[in-house]
């Protein structure tokens, strides 16, 4: 299959989901009902959305320090504006195809910074692999502080679903997808050993090295503490720009502390289940609102609001940055003293 129609068909595929889901929720509106959420959008006070927008700048800022500080270990030192614009041109290449951003981050740093690639994609899975950590962890914690009032969204949205999916998996059928996992192994080792000489095998080895360097790198790390500081303040930014946005509306502007956790957690699933997260965010931002008394179309009228900004904050920074990466290092390397030497 073309690389290009393989890129379209998981565009469409996520895409479509999103559409699907944003259909399958407003279906059951009245009239009256789809008044009530253009009423409460028309009527949001989206002034104290700048505030939040500028947390979100600041959020991706600090991910990209964060990012940076993987490198040193690896003994490259890529330019903080290089690397924010790397991580923005990622961000707006997820919103047309997820996951496509991660790789294409690496390749426009490896690109400006001549920092080997594979090395970059191997930081990249060490830092995806942290926040998928960070995430459980908020999740779990968000879950403890408030068993009572999340715990039935858990069982009904996550839990049920989930344990659906085993009911029927027998201890057999477990021995022979481990079986198969070690044969699959064992096979890739035997073809790495087997055409470690060829010209494939050792640009394969190179490859593979280059990203397990880049993995362990965080073990490596110096500066541990200032990587914990980075991911915490990254964390609190993405709460703060949740718990800002309820004062958009009327409705929401009495929710506090409990209420933001459990968005940014459970929202954050939706952000990775579709394309941006259209559709799956929306919904499940309106699902967690109800569970705080909220009425389904305030909570989806808010779901839309703060998706909204956070993806045109997306587009300006992705878009900013595709512009200015090039400018930027055209006149870095005209004003370099080995440039003026030359």
């Amino acid at each position: 299959m073309p690389k290009s129609l393989k890129t379209f068909l998981q565009f469409a595929v996520f895409l479509g989901l999103g559409i699907l889901i944003i259909w399958w929720t407003v279906r059951g509106f009245t009239p009256q009902q789809i008044n009530e959420i253009k009423e409460a959008m028309r009527q949001g006070n989206y002034w104290l959305l700048i505030p939040a927008m500028i947390l979100g700048f600041a959020s991706h800022w600090v991910r990209a320090l964060r990012w940076r500080l993987l490198f040193a270990p690896l003994g490259y030192a890529p330019k903080k504006v290089n690397t924010f614009f790397a991580v923005m041109i990622g961000y707006l290449l997820n919103l047309a195809v997820p996951r496509l951003g991660e790789v294409a981050r690496c390749g426009v740093l490896s690109r400006y910074e001549k920092i080997p690639v594979d090395r970059l994609v191997g930081t990249m899975i060490a830092e995806r692999a942290i926040d998928l950590l960070c995430l459980i962890i908020l999740l779990t914690v968000t879950v403890l502080v408030q068993v009572d009032v999340v715990g039935a969204f858990v069982n009904a949205y996550i839990w049920v679903p989930l344990s659906g999916k085993f009911t029927g998996v027998t201890l057999a059928t477990w021995g022979i997808i481990a079986l198969g996992g070690m044969l699959f192994v064992v096979l890739i080792a035997w073809l790495l050993r087997r055409f470690k000489h060829t010209k494939a095998g050792i640009s394969f080895h190179n490859l593979l090295r280059g990203i397990v360097e880049g993995i362990l790198s965080v073990g490596k790390l110096r500066g541990k503490g200032w990587f914990l500081f980075y991911t915490m303040l990254m964390w609190f930014l993405y709460f703060s720009q949740v718990y800002i946005a309820f004062w958009c509306l009327e409705e929401t502007i009495g929710l506090g502390v409990k209420a933001a956790l459990s968005i940014l957690a459970f929202g954050s699933i939706g952000m990775i289940a579709t394309q941006g997260g259209i559709g799956a965010y929306q919904y499940i931002v309106q699902q967690i609102l109800i569970l705080y008394g909220i009425s389904a179309t305030i909570g989806f009228a808010f779901g839309w609001i703060i998706w909204l900004a956070q993806t045109a904050l997306m587009l300006v920074l992705g878009l900013g940055s595709m512009a200015a990466i090039p400018v930027y290092n055209k006149k870095h390397r005209t004003d370099s003293p080995d440039a003026v030497n030359k």
